[in-house]
This record gives structure tokens, C-alpha cells and sequence, in this order.
């Protein structure tokens, strides 16, 4: 299967070689698609703009009122919509189905074919599905031009786990400074409230107010042993709980401030947004403080918009610079956002392990990265505000360049009508995979439209070595998927540069082909399941549970899981197995996501490729069925069409008009010929295109000093040893790169 096939070590082909001549136009000026270095625009003109990228998580585009979406109750994001129209909205743009092969996408500007990174990074994926150190990523590209980098909040590229590099992977993939979380979304909601009461009680990590079971005052303790009474709602409605649980402290409900701490409270366990272990890098340093300390405690998104603030404004201006704000919201766990931060009351009596509030609570999420994106921009001096209080943003006022992005599309729990929530993230469908993109700034020729033509995330690495003055293409030794962005931005009348769109989701690589275990997650609406799927694509029983979902791996502790030779200290590896189990058990088969997911589309037709491991009643067994499902594009605002089951063209396929029949066989070479288009280097731990004596030398120095998970593991045990040393030998000289150009 793809996602286990050793990928790495791009052949080096040009941008405009046989591969990517069939997805774009690549060659002169004008219309045909390739782009110049941005110079500079007035007074600005000799200067490198400096860049502030923002990334929400698992926002797409179903999302986005400004988009023309949103459904009947979209999050209010008025900053977000000031900046989109006073730049440029990419309506048709791609992203990957998950967190981290997205994430990648943007930094390194190749698909998931290149990088081996299919999934959401876990704990248990290897080092070669992360983003390796020899990679060209953003940073390092964009020093060519002397440029400062700095990421904060949600990284998820790389790291901590079985990589050498630890929580050092930020500064070795080229930032010059991290300040945020190198794992992924947030941990799970503490149901003790840190402490004060059993596990379970509260589920959304606070006492909420009196009505909703908790209480309407308490003492406020914090880690220093200070403490505060507080009573009654904030000015914008927040519980005595959640104040506290925002200024960084533990609410004993219904009690005055002691001179001794009370027993039992927790100030080492994290929750969910607002205890989260911070790793601070650069150069010279890792901390990792404890969940004690004030700077892991408070609002996620308010520590990510801050660490944000104070960087860029610390910059000398002798540099231009890129600040990376990567959100962690709206990413489960569903968490209340402060009161101070969304539209209309806060709603901390809802209750966060139950499907119906996720929707309520995440559009609160959504908001607050709306108004924490508006506080960034006043205080760094980007824009000001209106005597309402509205955003006043002028992009001509300053040489910065924002460009906004979902890393993905959203979550089943959060999608918007009519966006399928049976096909969101985690597929290949339009739901999982079509995500917004803004840039604005002096770059920018008559704002304030809309781009139609297909893009790609992969496409901004290229945008930001094009406002760098740089030739991407020249700069990276080694295929890139990134397709120009910046003639879109010049050329109000801009041709579509790209032909065909692709997406590519899977399973990392774990030691000795293990898999994440199986979860159920269900829908269930006004008490009904309305439906129900099992999935490996969470790697373990707390996202799992975070996600409404019933864990059924190793651990599981669920009534409803039916053990038929499963043990808990084992459980369900695979979800044809849980169909095993409940087929034994005479209880009906959950539907299985798919496992490998892929699509790619043109401007009329869309291909979805899908691979599940399916089970088998008959033979007892379960193994992979591939398939592939046909639609008609149309993403009429507000109203798109989506790839719902029922439009799935190809059972059809004997009525099909010459024209569909010759779109979905050229689609389907297309699809074939990029996932042809990197073979296989065993022995190429560097990706270099190339296996030779570097490659011994970082596998000495790697074995020697580490000897685990890294990217000269090619059997995929786990250990740097001497096995893969002999592979390194058996395929020396092999895979050399490629001079021909087609």
C-alpha cells in the first residue's frame, strides 16, 4: 500500500518536467502562469515585505460567511472578513484530509507522496512519516532572502516522539524560534476541574455556574498559592470556573480563599485550552516549562495571539521577517472559548461530551481565533480600529503580507449545511479537503474579489519564496507540487494555472506495520444516531473519546465494546476486525472509513479513489478493497453541490456522454501518473535523490548517538541498526537523479 512504501528521495525532475506540465502551465509570462519575484510596490519598493501567516485548524470553507458559506449559523469572524476584503479570497483552493500532511504541504510544498506524511501525527508514527531535517522547508527557504522565522502555537509537523530531534524540531526545520506545542490538538479535558472533584464531573474542564450543577462562587487558587474570591458572571457572562480556569487557576466551588491550599488540587495535569505544556525554542535553548507555571495556563488561542505579539514587535526592522500564528482551534477537544472573545453569551453551561453543543462550541472557538487575529493586528500596528470598534484595515499602509489558510477542512462535528458531515475531515470529499485562503497586502491589484481557479496549499510555500524575491523553483534541490500564486495576486485577469487539483490522505508508518487502533464515532442528533463510522485515523483512546467517539483499541474501557478474543491490553487493531466482533456477536456492522484516500479533479469533474479494509462474513476476514467514485463539480455559493453519496456518477457510467467518459479516463491517468511520480529510494535517508556515502555517514552519526525511529530506519522497525546499514550498501548508486527534462 502507498503509505507504507518507502517514498523518500524525490528524483530531481523540474517543476515543468512530465508530472507537473500535466497539472499546470509552466513557462512564460502572462497568462500562462509563471511568476516573477515580487519587487516591492512606492516607498516599499527596494524592501522585502515581511509575512504574518495564520492557520486555523480544521476550519473549511463550509465555515466562512465571507466565502459565501457559513450555513444558517456560521461563526461571526468579522476581522477575518475585513482582511478578505481588502485582499484577494481563493474560493477553490485544496488542502490535505488531516492536521500534519496539510501543515506540510504549506511548508515544504510537496504532496504526501513525497514526504510520507498521510495522517495527523501520533505517538507511535515514525520518524519517516514526519517532516524531515534535510527537507527545504519555509524557513530555510526563506533565509535565502534573509529572513527572520517564528511559529507559534500548533506545530505537528515533526517530533517529539521518536525523533531524534525531540522538541527541537521546530529550530532544526529552520525557525529561528518556536513558542507553542509541537503535538498536535490539545490534551483531553481534565473532568476534575483540576482536582476538586472525581473525574467525570465537570466535562468541559470547569465548574460551570450554579444552573448547569456547579456553583456561582468559589476561591480562586493559583499555582503560587494565591488566591481570590470570586462571584457571579463576568461583564461578558463567563462562571466563576471558568474566570478562574482563564486567569490560570482551580476554582473550589462555594468556598472562601484559606491561607492553606486545600488538598487535592491539580495543577500538574493538563486541560484541554487551558493547561497546555509549552515548548519554547530557538537557537541556544529548549524549555519545556511545567503545567505549573503561568505561561502553560490561560487560553490557548490568547497565548498563541501574544507570543505572536511580542515577537513581531521585538523585530529590529533590520530584517524582514515570517511569523507563523498556527491556531489550535477549532480543533477538538470542543472547549468554551472566554466570554470576552465571542459573539453573544459564552455558553458555559453546555456540556462538552455531547454531540448537539460541539456545534455551539466550536463556532465560539472559531470566534475567539477571529477576535484574537483582530488583536494581533492593532497591536502590531497592522491596522486600527474604527470608531465602532470595527477593524480598519489599509493593506497599501504597511509592506506586510497576511495570508490566512484552514489546514484542513472541518471536523464532522462542526460542518455546515449543506457540507456533507458523513464526508468531512479525515476524506478526500469536498467537506474534508476544500479549505479558505485570503492573502492581502500591497501585493495585491485591485482587491477585494474572488479567485476561482483551483489551487493548492501547496502552492502558498511557493507564494512566500515569491513575495521573498526568490526562484522557488531554482532554490529547492528537489521536486516541489507548489504551482505560482503570485500572478493571481498581480493579474486581476489571470488564467487558471493549474489544470488538475489533488489531494492524498492515509496511514503513517508505525514499528513493524502496526496501526492506530479502532474508534467508533457516532452522530447522534435530538438523542437518535444518525450516524455512525469506525476510523483509525485517531491514535489513541483519549482523542478518540475527545471526538465523541467509543475507543475500541488497546485500553478500551467502554461497556459497549464486544470483546470476542480481544483482550483489553490488546484490542481492536483494525475496524474489519470490530465488524468481526460485532458479526459474531449478531449486532449490525458499523460502516469502515476509509483507510487511503485520494482525489484529483479539473474544473468540471472530480475522481475519488478510496481504499477500506473491508470484512468478509463468509471467509472470517478482512482485506482491502479499492475503489473509485465519480462527480460533477459545482460549488455554487451558498449552496455548493457536494460529492454526497447519492451524486456518485459511476454506476451510471454505461449512460455517460463521450466528454464524461473521456474526463473521468484522462482523471484517472492523471491520478495514476502522480502517484507514480515518486519512486521508491531505499537507502536514501537524506532525500537527496541519491544513495551514497553521505547516506553512510548520517546513519554512523545517527546510529551511534541515537540508534531509533529516523529517517535511515528503511524497515520501519523502530531502530537506526545495522539492517538498514546493509540496505544503505545492497542500493548504493542507485536512484541517482534525473538530468532528463520532458
Amino acid at each position: 500500500m502507498i503509505a507504507n512504501t518507502q517514498l523518500r528521495g524525490a528524483i530531481a525532475i523540474p517543476l515543468c518536467g512530465m508530472l507537473l506540465a500535466s497539472m499546470s502551465s509552466c513557462g512564460g509570462s502572462g497568462s500562462s502562469g509563471a511568476s516573477t519575484p515580487f519587487a516591492g510596490t512606492g516607498a516599499n519598493a527596494s524592501a522585502k515585505p515581511n509575512i504574518l501567516f495564520v492557520i486555523m485548524d480544521d476550519v473549511g470553507v463550509d465555515q466562512m460567511k465571507s466565502f459565501g458559506y457559513g450555513g444558517i449559523t456560521p461563526p461571526a469572524m468579522p476581522n477575518m472578513t475585513a482582511v478578505a476584503s481588502a485582499g484577494v479570497r481563493f474560493r477553490n483552493t485544496w488542502s490535505m484530509p488531516e492536521c500534519s500532511p496539510g501543515r506540510a504541504a504549506m511548508f515544504a510544498g510537496r504532496f504526501p507522496l513525497r514526504t510520507n506524511n498521510y495522517a495527523a501525527l501520533g505517538p507511535y508514527d515514525l520518524a519517516n512519516s514526519q517532516i524531515s531535517n534535510s527537507e527545504m522547508t519555509t524557513p530555510k527557504l526563506l533565509k535565502q532572502a534573509n529572513y527572520e522565522s517564528a511559529m507559534f502555537g500548533k506545530f505537528h509537523l515533526a517530533g517529539p516522539d521518536n525523533n531524534e530531534d525531540g522538541n527541537n524540531t521546530p529550530i532544526q526545520l529552520g525557525w529561528d524560534y518556536f513558542y507553542g506545542w509541537i503535538r498536535g490538538g490539545p490534551a483531553s479535558i481534565d473532568t476534575t476541574a483540576g482536582g476538586v472533584a472525581p473525574e467525570g464531573t465537570y466535562s468541559c474542564g470547569f465548574v460551570p455556574g450554579a444552573a448547569a450543577g456547579g456553583a456561582d462562587t468559589g476561591a480562586c487558587y493559583h499555582a503560587d498559592n494565591s488566591c481570590s474570591t470570586l462571584t457571579g458572571l463576568s461583564a461578558r457572562g463567563d462562571a466563576p470556573g471558568k474566570q478562574c480556569m482563564n486567569e490560570g487557576g482551580i476554582l473550589k466551588p462555594s468556598s472562601a480563599c484559606q491561607s492553606v491550599v486545600p488538598a487535592g488540587l491539580n495543577f500538574t495535569k493538563a486541560n484541554a485550552y487551558y493547561v497546555s505544556p509549552l515548548v519554547i525554542a530557538d537557537a541556544n535553548s529548549v524549555q519545556t516549562p511545567p503545567n505549573s507555571d503561568p505561561r502553560n495556563r490561560g487560553y490557548r488561542t490568547t497565548i498563541e495571539t501574544q507570543g505572536a505579539i511580542d515577537w513581531i514587535k521585538s523585530r529590529s526592522g533590520k530584517q524582514p521577517w515570517m511569523a507563523t500564528v498556527s491556531y489550535s482551534a477549532a480543533h477538538t477537544p470542543y472547549q468554551q472559548a472566554p466570554g470576552g472573545l465571542v459573539q453573544g453569551t459564552p455558553g458555559d453551561g453546555l456540556k462538552c461530551d455531547v454531540f448537539e453543543p460541539h456545534r455551539v462550541i466550536s463556532n465560539k472557538m472559531t470566534e475567539a481565533v477571529d477576535s484574537e487575529f483582530g488583536r494581533l493586528l492593532v497591536e502590531t500596528g497592522l491596522a486600527t480600529r474604527n470608531a465602532d470598534g470595527t477593524l480598519a484595515y489599509d493593506p497599501k499602509a504597511q509592506s506586510t503580507v497576511i495570508v490566512i489558510v484552514g489546514d484542513n477542512g472541518s471536523f464532522a462535528n462542526a460542518v455546515k449545511e449543506p457540507f456533507d458531515i458523513g464526508r468531512a475531515k479525515s476524506t478526500a470529499y469536498q467537506t474534508g479537503v476544500w479549505v479558505p485562503l485570503i492573502v492581502a497586502g500591497n501585493v495585491v491589484a485591485s482587491p477585494n474579489r474572488d479567485v476561482e481557479h483551483m489551487t493548492n496549499t501547496v502552492d502558498v510555500f511557493r507564494l512566500f519564496g515569491e513575495i521573498a524575491g526568490l526562484d522557488v523553483v531554482a532554490s529547492v534541490p528537489r521536486t516541489i507540487d507548489a504551482a505560482p500564486l503570485m500572478p493571481y495576486l498581480t493579474r486581476p485577469d489571470q488564467a487558471s494555472i493549474r489544470s488538475v487539483n489533488f489531494t492524498q490522505g492515509g496511514y503513517n508508518v508505525q514499528a513493524n506495520g502496526q496501526r492506530n487502533g479502532a474508534c467508533i464515532v457516532k452522530t447522534v442528533i435530538g438523542g437518535k444516531t444518525v450516524a455512525s463510522i469506525c476510523t483509525q485515523s485517531v491514535f489513541d483512546k483519549g482523542p478518540c473519546e475527545d471526538n465523541a467517539g467509543v475507543w475500541w483499541g488497546p485500553g478500551y474501557t467502554d461497556a459497549s465494546v464486544i470483546s470476542t478474543g480481544h483482550p483489553n491490553d490488546v484490542g481492536y487493531r483494525s475496524c474489519w476486525e470490530v465488524n468481526q466482533a460485532e458479526h459474531k456477536a449478531n449486532v449490525a456492522l458499523t460502516p469502515i472509513a476509509a483507510e487511503i484516500t485520494m482525489a484529483v479533479r479539473n474544473d468540471n469533474y472530480k475522481l475519488v479513489r478510496n481504499t477500506v479494509q473491508t470484512y468478509d462474513p463468509t471467509t472470517d476476514t478482512g482485506g482491502p478493497v479499492t475503489a473509485n467514485e465519480f462527480y460533477a463539480v459545482d460549488q455554487s455559493a451558498p449552496t455548493p453541490k457536494i460529492d454526497k453519496a447519492d451524486l456518485d456518477l459511476l454506476p451510471a457510467k454505461a449512460t455517460w456522454s463521450i466528454p464524461m467518459l473521456n474526463a473521468y479516463n484522462s482523471l484517472t491517468s492523471q491520478l495514476d501518473t502522480i502517484l507514480a511520480s515518486q519512486p521508491a529510494c531505499i537507502g536514501d535517508g537524506n532525500i537527496d535523490g541519491e544513495v551514497n556515502g553521505a547516506d553512510v555517514g548520517l546513519w554512523t552519526r545517527i546510529n551511534r548517538g541515537w540508534g531509533l525511529s529516523s529517517m535511515f530506519d528503511f524497515n520501519f522497525d523502530g531502530k537506526t541498526d545495522f539492517t538498514d546499514l546493509a540496505l544503505i550498501q545492497q542500493n548504493t548508486g542507485k536512484c541517482k537523479p534525473s538530468s532528463a527534462t520532458f
